[in-house]
């Protein structure tokens, strides 16, 4: 799923897997497999974009920050959890549980 915006500001989350084609008409008209029309704000160039770092995500496994699918900046592929919090890379820094090992 892509975050996208309406021309009239309003959010969007599109599934990707319906993309059909892209057209510039000057504004970004996406046409889906289901043959409904969505016209978005954001450029093609943009979209496309988007959709490739979804795909990357889903074929690596990693879970992406939703403000990187939303192109609001963040870190390519920056895993996180369910709840949005960043994971951890390497060692598992956890105070000992007390088991002397």
């Amino acid at each position: 799923m892509i975050h996208l915006t309406r021309l009239n500001h309003r959010p969007l989350v599109l599934n990707a897997d319906l993309i059909e084609s892209i057209d510039v008409t000057p504004d970004t008209v996406i046409s889906l497999t289901t043959g409904q029309k969505l016209v978005v704000l954001e450029p093609a160039e943009e979209v496309v974009r988007r959709v490739v770092e979804f795909r990357r995500a889903i074929y690596s496994g990693v879970v992406l920050n939703p403000s990187v699918l939303a192109g609001q900046g963040g870190s390519c592929g920056e895993p996180v959890d369910s709840g949005g919090d960043r994971i951890g890379h390497g060692r598992d820094n956890r105070a000992d549980s007390g088991s002397g090992e």
